[in-house]
């Protein structure tokens, strides 16, 4: 017991003291491009936490229900559980390496064993007896082993699996955003495709009864037979365009069965039930400071991990070219039985206390390090390109949000006056007083219109949710790391 009492207190010292030897890692945070202020109208008159499940600001039931179902079945949200599940396993294994590891054992055999007794001087014939009996021995034991971490290699490697699983986190988040704008996008667009398909059966019909109307009057001699032609060849072609939007929202509407893994004739039946138009809510207020709305975007803060990350695995590795100091031991019990005869032996060993030095591995570890390095600076480069395609998602946005505003007024404009215009010249070509050419174009000039206004619907709602999730969807970073982790954040935005 005193000899293990002096190794232990040997050992002691030495272990705290190499310890503390740690080795240097590149920085794990690191500056980014964020402009001063954003380069776009911002829109006014609301809150950031508007932006947390920006869907159900529409008030629309259905598209709740396609973004829950899509979520549901989305396998890249699947796959991105997964590799939070495994990324939080291999955290947990990182940090059990820190610590010593034990191992319990047990064990049971029986056999026998001879002893010989001489008699002396007796006969020959008797010379010797051999008696045999069984025996038993049982065992159990506790063996530990302990790396110390003399050059924080293991709490690198620590670190690192922390950094990951965080990222992991936040890509899921990424991923669950990036799900909801894709069905909301192929929501607003089978919305768009049955408003313009409306469109399409209002012109098909218009055009063909006035063909038939004037192919009535061809007949009758009252109209020249080029002008039936034409009065027929524009309601082929308008039959044409029909045939041909039918067929797109057809498509369109497989995409969002794909999406939403609902039934289509179940999806077709909430589709009609539902209203087909509704009005955009107006957009929550955007920080004015960049850094600090971009900040709220999960894949952001994913290569802002990534960036710690790999600096803890350029630490890992370095550490990986110095010696490795491991403590083992154990204690056990043993028990022989035989013959009523039963003896219990208790042993215990520290050591062998092993220093390993690494001599000549042809440049390996060195080749391993000067690789973490190269991922680390890989890892900066992509958070930094990150940041700046994170601005230019958002300034976008902004851009197609406010002209798309700006543009529905005329576009409603457009509309209401071709309309007049058409009706009028409608109500001369039946009164003799405009020629067929006539109301074929002001009919086509009508439809373009329509058309514009549909289009232009779709673009707004498209950069409504674009803009949504470019501001992260409403997700936000663990407060503790809000701006801690973030020196440019915490630039912009101290007084």
């Amino acid at each position: 017991m005193r000899r293990l009492r002096s190794i232990a207190a040997l050992c002691l010292p030495l272990s705290l003291g190499l310890a503390g030897c740690g080795l240097t890692r590149p920085p794990a945070t690191v500056e980014a491009p964020f402009p001063a202020q954003w380069h776009a109208p911002l829109p006014h008159g609301g809150s950031l936490a508007s932006l947390a499940d920006w869907w159900r600001q529409l008030d629309d039931p259905l598209l709740v229900e396609l973004i829950a179902a899509a979520e549901a079945a989305s396998p890249n949200l699947a796959s991105a559980a997964a590799r939070v599940a495994e990324a939080r396993s291999t955290r947990v294994q990182a940090g059990a390496a820190l610590l010593p590891n034990l191992d319990g054992t047990l064990s049971a055999s029986r056999g026998v064993s001879g002893s010989s007794f001489g008699s002396g001087a007796t006969s020959s014939s008797s010379s010797s007896s051999t008696a045999i009996a069984p025996v038993t021995t049982l065992q159990a034991g506790l063996q530990s082993r302990w790396e110390i971490d003399l050059f924080g290699r293991l709490r690198a490697d620590r670190d690192s699996a922390e950094q990951k699983l965080n990222s992991a986190t936040a890509k899921w988040h990424d991923a669950r955003v990036a799900v909801a704008a894709e069905t909301a996008n192929a929501y607003f667009a089978e919305r768009a495709c049955q408003q313009q398909l409306r469109v399409a059966e209002s012109d098909a019909k218009s055009r063909g009864e006035t063909a038939r109307l004037t192919d009535l009057s061809a007949r009758a001699g009252f109209t020249a037979p080029a002008d039936a032609a034409l009065a027929r060849a524009s309601a082929s072609d308008a039959s044409g365009r029909l045939t041909q939007q039918r067929a797109q929202c057809a498509v369109q509407r497989k995409a969002l069965v794909a999406l939403s893994g609902i039934d289509e004739f179940t999806l077709e039946q909430k589709l009609a039930a539902s209203p087909t138009q509704r009005a955009l809510p107006v957009v929550g207020s955007i920080a004015s400071v960049p850094a600090e709305a971009i900040s709220q975007r999960p894949d952001v803060y994913a290569a802002e991990l990534g960036v710690a990350s790999a600096s803890a695995d350029v630490g890992s590795a370095e550490a990986e070219r110095y010696p490795k100091l491991s403590i083992s031991g154990s204690i056990g019990r043993m028990q022989i039985r035989t013959s009523g005869f039963r003896e219990s032996l208790d042993t215990w060993t520290i050591g062998p206390v092993s220093l390993t030095v690494p001599l000549l591995d042809g440049g390996a570890r060195a080749a391993n390090s000067d690789a973490a390095k190269a991922r680390y600076t890989e890892a900066v480069s992509l958070y930094r390109a990150n940041v700046r395609q994170a601005v230019r998602e958002v300034e976008e946005a902004l851009v197609n949000l406010d002209a798309t505003d700006a543009r529905t007024t005329d576009a409603d404009a457009a509309v209401k006056n071709y309309q007049a215009s058409f009706d009028a010249t409608q109500a001369r070509y039946s009164s003799g007083l405009a020629s067929l050419f006539e109301l074929e174009d002001s009919r086509r000039t009508l439809f373009t219109a329509q058309t514009a206004r549909v289009s232009l619907q779709r673009e707004r709602t498209e950069a409504w949710v674009a803009l949504y999730r470019s501001m992260g969807g409403g997700w936000a970073r663990p407060e503790s790391l809000s701006m801690t982790s973030n020196p440019a954040a915490k630039a912009a935005t101290s007084p």
